[in-house]
């Protein structure tokens, strides 16, 4: 079934094309392994020019996190710039391969070209939702996705999707933004705050019940909490149509964490 763009897609698709047409980063300008952030060891981005490793649009490190293997087949859940894509393409190796699907042409057209300027040809990017994957049944060893599923209206129907292309056995290994405790509804209601990685989020018991509705076992959470400088700036770059909001609630609420769950062999 053709997944049909909602309100949502629409705001978080212009979003993250101007943020790749003006080369800004997700949440603000933080680098994307400063020590204040929550991404990527250093010596994991030295196969890649700066130029790319800068495009991070992420909230963590799926990468370590997966565990590649020589030969896997990969599957990236909104690709972005591709980043996440190069780096498993490296450690999967040329009997492998990473699939790259995002719903945005500006990032597929920027991630393209990424892959170029480091020679892998073990790499595709797949222009759709993550809602209704263009990725065949039980094909893929190891799902990984940085900051995405968050931005889904429906993240049931992901999960299902992720299930589906999965082969038995298969790993999903994601970094996320959840929340510990409800969001003020203002931000509930900001079609920015769902594309700033905030607003979409939801509690980790039921992102973990989602996940189990759908066939998921061995689901593992463990949270990296973010500083307060990086939710201020996501917070200030969303511009929300209020005076004041509780940021105090948002601090204790937000956070990146470290995902995994596996699909039954």
């Amino acid at each position: 079934m053709t997944q049909s763009p909602t309100p949502i897609h629409e705001t978080v698709r212009e979003h993250y094309a101007e943020r790749i047409k003006s080369s800004a980063s997700c949440c603000g300008p933080s680098d994307c392994c400063s020590p204040n952030n929550i991404l990527y060891p250093e010596q994991l981005l030295t196969t890649v020019p700066t130029d790319v490793s800068s495009t991070s649009y992420g909230c963590g490190d799926p990468i370590t996190l997966a565990s590649l293997k020589p030969g896997q087949t990969v599957l990236d859940l909104g690709s972005g710039a591709g980043l996440d894509c190069i780096l498993a393409a490296q450690k999967v190796g040329e009997t492998g391969k990473v699939i790259g699907v995002d719903m945005t042409p500006e990032m597929i057209e920027r991630a393209q070209a990424n892959v170029k300027k480091v020679n892998l040809n073990n790499v595709e990017f797949r222009h759709g939702y993550l809602e209704s994957l263009p990725v065949e049944n039980n094909t893929v060893d190891v799902i990984i996705s940085n900051c995405v599923i968050n931005l889904s209206p429906d993240k049931e129907k992901v999960f299902s999707e992720a299930f589906r292309v999965l082969a038995p056995g298969g790993k999903l290994a994601v970094s996320d933004i959840v929340t510990d405790g409800e969001l003020p509804e203002v931000i509930r209601q900001s079609l920015s705050a769902w594309a700033g990685c905030v607003a979409g989020a939801v509690e980790a018991k039921d992102y973990i019940a989602m996940m189990e509705s759908v066939g998921f076992t061995n689901i593992s959470i463990n949270p990296v909490f973010f500083d307060k400088q990086t939710v201020d700036s996501a917070l200030d770059e969303m511009k929300l149509d209020v005076t004041e909001y509780p940021r105090d609630a948002v601090y204790k609420a937000v956070y990146s964490a470290k995902i995994t769950a596996y699909k039954p062999a």
